[in-house]
């Protein structure tokens, strides 16, 4: 077990100090204007249809090819 956190840690010490992997600039904090807008576009462009044939097409196929 000590060989892994000696791995570990001998990893992190040769990482660069401005290692930013988890830290994010946000621009625009509009969570729910953003989940809206991508939605309208998602209808609008008719994805929508392309979503439900698909779905419609792959639960006849999965049907056709069970067994049993």
């Amino acid at each position: 077990m000590s060989y892994y956190s000696d791995f570990i840690s001998q990893l992190f010490w040769h990482l660069p100090v401005n290692l930013t992997a988890l830290a994010q600039t946000i621009t625009d904090p509009n969570i729910l204007g953003q989940i809206q807008k991508a939605w309208g576009h998602f209808i609008q462009t008719g994805q929508v249809w392309a979503l439900l044939i698909g779905l419609v097409i792959g639960y006849m196929i999965r049907n056709l090819t069970s067994y049993g």
